[in-house]
This record gives structure tokens, C-alpha cells and sequence, in this order.
């Protein structure tokens, strides 16, 4: 692969819009990363039942402020699950389950893991409310996803941070993109699963393979 064939992948700034460490465009950046949050629809797949669902592109200066800011509307007791792609193949991914937990709890546990969970492109989370069916994700593209009925805490706090609406927002996971690792992430992830106490591997209560027109 030639030097200017690679350059994307070394550039991390694109007019304000700042990359993790986590995920790199495919070559020619077939999708220019842009700041903002579009509503979509999430089939339960159990029930059915539609609803709608935020997704949102965040520069990563903002990313993990807005991020625990997003889990704020959840209540005081949530359940998490992490995500890892580590040794895994293809598109699939282990899941690891803690429930009941407080937030105020889980939160501190994130800001000690922050880099790993908004620069490991093999880490992703989501957080659950323990009384609702209310779910914040932040996946391993670090994109944010609310899954809720009522969509207007979110919207607001989404807001406050300057994210705008865009309706046809494109993010960088629908089209060709990398992600990247260290290995010490792999050992950070295990140790913030050991702090938690997820040790038993269940599913996330969404999919993004559920999202209608997203």
C-alpha cells in the first residue's frame, strides 16, 4: 500500500470533526465524518413492536462527556453490557453482562477506562436502564445510539452539547472503514470487565442489525 494511499488512515482531523483512535475511513474517505444525531426506527425483535432510536456522529473532544451525560435520563439503577470483537472473526462480537448497578458507580468505572472505550476500536458498551426500556450505546465505531419511547431527555441533552439534527446524516460505519487496537487494550478490557463483575456473556438488548432505515 502506497504512502498517499495510507494518509487517511494517519489523519484524524476532518474540518473540525475529530476521529478517535478507534476507526479510520476507507481509502478516498467515501464518507466525509460530520457532527450531528438523525432519528431512526428500532423493531423489538421479540415483540415486534417499533420505536424510535437516535444515532449520532460526535467529534471526540465531546464524545465521552456527552456520552455519560446520555446515561443521566437512565435512573439510578442500570445494567451494562461490554462489547469485544477481541479475538474475534468477522463482524461477530462477545458480550459480557453486569446487571444492577448504580450509575453514579458505573460512571466512575468509565472515566477510568476512558481511553479504552473511546479509542479501541474492538470495545464497545451498552448501558440499560434497570426499570425502563431504555438503552445508551456507545459501539466500537464510537458512534451513540439512545433506543427509547421518549426521545425528547436525549434530544435535549444533545442540544446542550451543539450536536445538530441532520436527517441524512452518513457516519463512517456504512461504508468501507478500519478499526483499530492495541494490545493492551485487550488487557484494559479485561480488567474494567473484572472491576464490574461481568463475567457471564449474554446479548445486548438491541442490534443494530434491528434499526429501520438507519
Amino acid at each position: 500500500m502506497s504512502t498517499a494511499s495510507t494518509n487517511h488512515l494517519r489523519q484524524n482531523n476532518y474540518d473540525g470533526f475529530r476521529l478517535t483512535d478507534a476507526v479510520r475511513p476507507g481509502p478516498a474517505v467515501p464518507i466525509m465524518p460530520v457532527e450531528g444525531f438523525r432519528i431512526s426506527r428500532y423493531r423489538d425483535a421479540e415483540t415486534g413492536e417499533c420505536f424510535p432510536v437516535i444515532g449520532a456522529s460526535v467529534s471526540a473532544e465531546k464524545l465521552f462527556d456527552l456520552f455519560l451525560d446520555l446515561l443521566e435520563p437512565l435512573g439510578e439503577r442500570v445494567n451494562v453490557v461490554l462489547e469485544t470483537s477481541h479475538d474475534t472473526t468477522g463482524d461477530f462480537h462477545d458480550d459480557m453482562r453486569r446487571g444492577e448497578i448504580d450509575l453514579p458507580v458505573l460512571q466512575s468505572h468509565f472515566c477510568d477506562f476512558e481511553d479504552l472505550l473511546t479509542n479501541d476500536g474492538c470495545t464497545g458498551v451498552a448501558v440499560m436502564s434497570a426499570a425502563r426500556k431504555i438503552e445508551v450505546q456507545m459501539d466500537e465505531h464510537k458512534l451513540l445510539f439512545v433506543f427509547a419511547r421518549n426521545l425528547k431527555p436525549f434530544r435535549r441533552i444533545l442540544r446542550k452539547h451543539g450536536i445538530p439534527k441532520i436527517d441524512d446524516l452518513r457516519v463512517l460505519a456504512e461504508a468501507e472503514h478500519y478499526h483499530h487496537s492495541q494490545l493492551r487494550h485487550l488487557d484494559e478490557f479485561q480488567q474494567l470487565a473484572t472491576r464490574l463483575g461481568a463475567a457471564d456473556y449474554d446479548t445486548v438488548l438491541t442490534d443494530e442489525s434491528d434499526l429501520l432505515g438507519f
